[in-house]
């Protein structure tokens, strides 16, 4: 079953690099499964594991400061190729939002057919997110998908985004495609007999 989203307030991981690409977020060498599970162990695998394996401790998903099901990555995350094991391995992961200041075009369309949230904010916000998380990693991002703002709890800073309205109502009922077009049935009946009358 499909999680609903609706709000979200929670704790985040930051990682403000610039132009992650898919083979960073999920290596090539992991793609050869054709299932859903099994991808979040592999996140950023090359950055958070050493050539033996081991956790490289300074990465910040291993420093135990930074938790949270919130990723907060600098702009154009998701560029390079159009794998959509990329968005199977952050929600893997136990991420249920991405924001940023900008995504590659595919990789967000991946996330939002997957359920998961891609939160584009300006790079200014972006910037009074990563800070307020440096000064105090519990501090807690709320995602408001009804009302399509994100805010930096206890701050006041607050902006709205953008999400197409079909993405929107699937992710905040839990809908699939199929489920979508199910609550559009009478519409298309009602359409298919126009045209007929036509």
């Amino acid at each position: 079953m499909i999680q609903k989203f609706t709000t979200l307030t929670a704790t985040a991981v930051p990682l403000p690099i610039e132009n992650i690409d898919t083979d960073q977020i999920i290596p090539a060498r992991f793609l050869k499964s054709t299932s859903r599970s099994g991808f979040g162990d592999n996140l950023f695998y090359d950055w958070r594991y050493d050539e033996k394996g081991k956790l490289k401790e300074e990465f910040v998903m291993n420093k135990s400061e930074f938790r949270g099901p919130i990723l907060v990555a600098g702009k154009n995350f998701g560029c390079g190729s159009s794998r959509e094991h990329a968005a199977w391995a952050i929600s893997g992961a136990g991420f249920r939002a991405v924001i940023s200041s900008h995504f590659a075009d595919i990789f967000r369309n991946n996330a939002l057919n997957n359920h998961l949230l891609p939160v584009t904010v300006s790079e200014e916000m972006l910037a009074k997110i990563f800070q307020a998380i440096k000064e105090n990693p519990r501090t807690e991002i709320r995602i408001d998908l009804f009302d399509m703002f994100v805010e930096i709890s206890g701050t006041g800073h607050r902006e709205n985004f953008k999400i197409p309205p079909h993405n929107r109502e699937c992710m905040i009922n839990g809908y699939d495609d199929v489920d979508y077009l199910v609550t559009l049935r009478d519409q298309i009946a009602s359409y298919e007999q126009n045209k007929i009358d036509d």
